[in-house]
């Protein structure tokens, strides 16, 4: 059963991705999902908006962020990670 959490980001994400919540999986990539950069910066708003998070993400560099956006998955473990306080203590360039 899913969370609250996991359910909320799973329907932010598919709805950039334009799909329905039910037809993502955790182990789906964003470029699986057809999601580019600027649907990624989307994501990443709604995110913060709908959690009232402050997402560590530099867009110039997804790889140097502190934020995994690798899967679905990882997205919403990191969205956990958020708002359970659990986030990492250096700062993103």
């Amino acid at each position: 059963m899913r969370s609250d959490v996991q359910n909320q980001v799973l329907s932010i994400i598919a709805r950039e991705a334009l799909r329905a919540p039910e037809d993502l999986r955790n182990e789906m990539t964003l470029d699986e999902l057809g999601l580019d950069s600027l649907g990624l910066v989307e994501v990443i708003f709604a995110i913060e908006e709908t959690f009232d998070v402050s997402v560590p993400f530099n867009a110039n560099d997804p790889a140097a962020a502190q934020f995994d956006i690798s899967s679905v998955g990882a997205i919403i473990a990191a969205v956990e990670k958020l708002i359970s306080g659990d986030t990492p203590s250096a700062a993103v360039a």
